[in-house]
């Protein structure tokens, strides 16, 4: 993980702080329904953390959610690390043109 946290990751901990919180439990409680460690869940709020599918997922079955509702509008833009911008369409648009994309 890069040391500044990415908005993707800033954006995912305020939904599922946001739920959290939208049911009045603490983040032991939510913690503890997804098996998860409060300091964990803590990092992930507060967008330190980049969780994993698996983990997404627990936390989104505590809290009785489609996974899609926190991931809902990210896009990899989003990432500060992306190697580059080219996406599937410029590079299938490039090989019809003869061209090789940046």
């Amino acid at each position: 993980m890069s040391s500044a946290p990415s908005d993707a990751s800033r954006l995912l901990g305020s939904r599922i702080r946001e739920e959290r919180q939208r049911f009045a439990i603490n983040q032991m409680e939510l913690a503890d329904l997804a098996g998860l460690h409060f300091t964990n869940l803590g990092k992930i709020e507060r967008g330190q953390a980049n969780p994993s599918l698996h983990t997404i997922l627990r936390i989104a079955g505590a809290l009785d959610l489609n996974p899609a509702v926190l991931l809902d509008g990210m896009t990899a833009d989003m990432l500060p690390d992306r190697p580059h911008k080219v996406t599937v369409a410029d590079l299938i648009r490039a090989r019809e043109q003869g061209d090789q994309p940046v």
